[in-house]
């Protein structure tokens, strides 16, 4: 199995694993399954040390969580909370505490759904205050898990990754400005791009431009993602068998809407932690434009009804009965992921 399939199948686990009580329970269902997809033998002491020893200062008796191991040294430390924890400054300041005090240049907070990557790219031996890589176990692209390959037992390189980490850390920093600029461009950057369009850069002309270019922003931005939904959007056939919840329509099969085409996406991405988007499919049914799993009538995710006065949503509970949930907007997709999630996941046990 592809690595990238050891880890869609574990997200399908982990999400029903998601609501146990402590930190305990955590590491042993949530985490050591990782560790030990990333090739690393978590019987082993001597490669995978539970509790291990770091001391801190006068505090003695300070212990990580776990600590890979690579010729009896640590390379990589995991800092663990429960399931329901929101990690946040504290937790990054008792990893950090740990990191200053072992040779391992990479650290790991995670409460077994969010896993957040640390080094010490600002100062030597200092571990920085912000991750350079996050992974969400629920919720990942594919480029997510190419950069989580990189810390396999067969791929770990520590100069390699720490070049990799500079990288992601640049990327992000850009990524955020460039966020920025698109709802509030700078300036700066204002005034180059009305250089050639408007030599005299007065109040009036700063306004115009910034306005614009907020404008232009969007449109670029409106026109990608519906480029992108025509590239990754399945051609729709007409499914040959009955389903037990409904028929195929036997003539003039309803065409499918760009709402409709938003709405797989929007379901793709929630469940693409869960399930390879290409499995997810929209089949025009009768009454409803529904989503199913591997083009199967008898596995449907959820119906959409987004073309009337009042948009809703059905998913299914585990009994396979419809419920049905008004929604204001497409976006409101989003807010049943976990219903979705659940769905998903019982067709993939």
């Amino acid at each position: 199995m592809d690595f990238i399939d050891q880890i869609r199948t574990l997200a399908s686990t982990v999400n029903s694993r998601s609501k146990v009580l402590n930190e305990e329970a955590t590491k042993t269902s949530m985490v050591l399954p990782l560790i030990k997809r990333l090739g690393y033998d978590i019987f082993d002491p001597l490669e995978v040390t539970p509790e291990f020893v770091s001391d801190v200062g006068t505090k003695k008796g300070e212990k990580v969580d776990y600590a890979i191991l690579s010729n009896g040294k640590p390379i990589i430390l995991f800092e663990c909370k429960k399931a329901s924890t929101e990690l946040n400054a504290d937790h990054v300041n008792q990893l950090f505490r740990y990191f200053h005090a072992t040779e391992a240049r990479f650290g790991i907070l995670t409460n077994g759904l969010i896993y957040k990557f640390f080094t010490d790219l600002e100062d030597k031996n200092k571990m920085d205050e912000k991750p350079f890589f996050e992974f969400n176990i629920l919720d990942f692209k594919d480029s997510d898990v190419m950069e989580l390959k990189k810390f396999t037992k067969t791929a770990f390189n520590r100069d390699a990754l720490f070049t990799r980490a500079m990288d992601l850390k640049l990327a992000r920093a850009i990524k955020d400005r460039l966020t920025n600029w698109i709802t509030d461009p700078p300036d700066g950057f204002v005034k180059l791009l009305s250089a050639d369009l408007a030599p005299k850069y007065r109040p009036a002309v700063k306004k115009q431009f910034a306005d614009i270019t907020k404008q232009v922003f969007k449109q670029l931005i409106d026109e990608l993602v519906n480029e992108r939904l025509k590239e990754t959007t399945p051609i729709l056939k007409n499914a040959t068998t009955a389903s037990p919840f409904e028929k195929l329509t036997a003539e003039g099969q309803n065409l499918t809407t760009e709402n409709e085409l938003m709405g797989l996406n929007i379901v793709q991405g929630i469940l693409r932690g869960a399930v390879d988007s290409n499995r997810l499919s929209l089949r025009n049914y009768k009454t409803c434009p529904t989503i199913v799993l591997d083009s199967n009538s008898q596995k449907p995710i959820c119906r959409l009804s987004l073309n009337s006065k009042q948009s809703y949503m059905i998913f299914f509970d585990e009994n396979k009965k419809e419920v049905r949930k008004d929604i204001k907007s497409i976006n409101d997709i989003n807010s049943y992921a976990r219903q979705l999630t659940l769905t998903v996941t019982s067709y993939l046990a």
